[in-house]
């Protein structure tokens, strides 16, 4: 590995409950050893990139009850196609040269499986996405 890989890969934090196994499909062994780590990783970013999302759509956000607040988070993931990119791309560049070789190659479901990931992160995270946080 070269050395950008070895430091990639070296920030990511551990996840016991994301195990890899023989038996599983090599799009959940990529998403349980690249997918989950990186998301995990890089939680601030992503909410911070969906705070200033509902700050360009008018903090809507902040007006609806919890239940509309999740249905939201998986409707700026999924129809707002700039906005997935956004966070795709979050995800990616974190990737060593050789996770990027295995994305490539299933793209599409990788792709899935990652907005899957950023939206449980983001709602399971949704008490951090109050306009005003008391520290």
């Amino acid at each position: 590995m070269i050395p950008r890989d070895l430091q990639l890969v070296a920030l990511r934090p551990e996840i016991p409950s994301a195990r890899v196994s023989e038996n599983m499909s090599l799009d959940e062994q990529f998403q349980n050893r690249t997918l989950r780590p990186i998301a995990k990783l890089q939680d601030e970013l992503l909410l911070e990139v969906f705070r200033n999302y509902t700050k360009k759509h008018k903090n809507k956000f902040y007006e609806l009850k919890l239940e509309k607040r999740f249905i939201y988070i998986e409707n700026a993931i999924q129809k707002d196609i700039k906005f997935r990119n956004s966070l795709k791309g979050i995800i990616i560049g974190q990737f060593t040269l050789e996770e990027y070789a295995t994305y490539i190659e299933n793209s599409s479901a990788l792709n899935k499986r990652m907005m899957n990931i950023v939206k449980e992160r983001l709602q399971s995270n949704i008490q951090l996405l109050e306009e005003e946080i008391a520290y």
